[in-house]
């Protein structure tokens, strides 16, 4: 029902009802901002240089898949990079929480886990994010990567990305509740770069693909190609499932059932071996898999993804973030 009021051709008649709310969180959107802009908000300014991976709309887009691509990408130029995160979805007794590769995702989040085991860098949760950097501080970082974040106006930053929804855009254009949006559409003319995932590009931004990898077991560590398994039953617990299903079908597999569930929403062991009965094979994707490893049976597979961007893109961010670390050692 949210899809197709937020994304859908057809508003329903009960939509212009939420206006009054729609516009009430623009105002205060607008007021946080400026509070922030004014030097009103008090901010934590860290001591090395902060980069806000994030969206002006609700759901997931591919941001953390483009952290880990900016990670990897720092490393690569000597950096040693720490990656910041609320941790939604997950719950611990103790904050700041930094993250081992055995951390459960119950406790720390499907992203933050995902993060740790494909980057081997400083990974911390804290709701409150400046708390996180100041424990990412005692690991030897020298540069903050934060997934999310936009609207957290309590971190100062230096660097923000926007990563946008290539196919779904901003759908109908308006703040929640009656839209998707945190944050108006204008707020993109003050960000640092803007990137495109998986649709046609507007103006300055710069296109992203995620490209599948092999369809990896959960048990074994096994790699084969998803076209490979029979009868597959694909799972999908990310922001738009169907991007997902898309993909597989891309890559010639024809699930004989599809079932998208609520990002971040954890099935039981029971309801995931219903479903795997339903085929041969249980697809999921590798979000998905950091949940569910424990439990895992022998027919249960991931599919991993990685994020491609432009050479001239990696040049791009890297130049920005050399200007911040040369300004920040003057």
């Amino acid at each position: 029902m949210v899809d197709q009021l937020w994304f859908g051709h057809q508003r329903p008649l009960w939509a212009p009802l939420l206006k009054p709310l729609s516009a009430l969180f623009g105002i205060i959107a607008r007021y946080r901002r400026r509070q922030y802009l004014n030097g009103q908000t008090p901010c934590y300014r860290a001591p090395v240089p902060v980069v806000v991976v994030g969206n002006i709309m609700v759901g997931g887009n591919g941001k953390t898949p483009f952290v880990i691509w900016l990670v990897e990408q720092l490393k690569a130029q000597g950096y040693r990079p720490g990656v910041v995160s609320r941790g939604y979805g997950g719950k611990s007794e103790e904050y700041p929480l930094l993250l081992t590769q055995t951390t459960s995702p119950r406790i720390a989040g499907d992203e933050p886990v995902l993060i740790t085991r494909r980057t081997n860098v400083p990974v911390c949760v804290d709701p409150h994010r400046s708390n996180a950097v100041k424990r990412l501080l005692q690991e030897g970082i020298d540069i903050v990567v934060t997934d999310d974040g936009m609207q957290h106006y309590r971190l100062d930053r230096d660097l923000e990305i926007v990563i946008i929804d290539g196919q779904r855009r901003f759908g109908n254009g308006h703040y929640l509740p009656l839209g998707p949006l945190r944050e108006s559409v204008d707020r993109l003319n003050s960000v640092d770069m803007l990137v495109n995932n998986g649709g046609p590009t507007e103006g300055e931004e710069w296109p992203m693909h995620l490209v599948p990898g092999q369809a990896t077991n959960l048990r074994t560590g096994q790699t084969c190609p998803a076209s490979m398994l029979p009868a597959v039953v694909a799972v999908a617990g990310i922001g738009h499932p169907p991007r997902f299903f898309a993909t597989l079908q891309q890559m010639g597999v024809t699930p004989v059932h599809s079932q998208g569930v609520n990002d971040h929403q954890t099935l039981s062991a029971d309801e995931l071996d219903r479903l795997a009965k339903k085929g041969q094979h249980l697809l999921m994707t590798e979000k998905d898999a950091v949940k569910y490893q424990g439990i895992a049976q022998d027919n249960w597979w991931y599919l991993p993804v990685e994020a491609r961007l432009p050479e001239a893109a990696a040049r791009a961010v890297l130049a920005k973030i050399e200007r911040l670390t040369t300004n920040a050692n003057k």
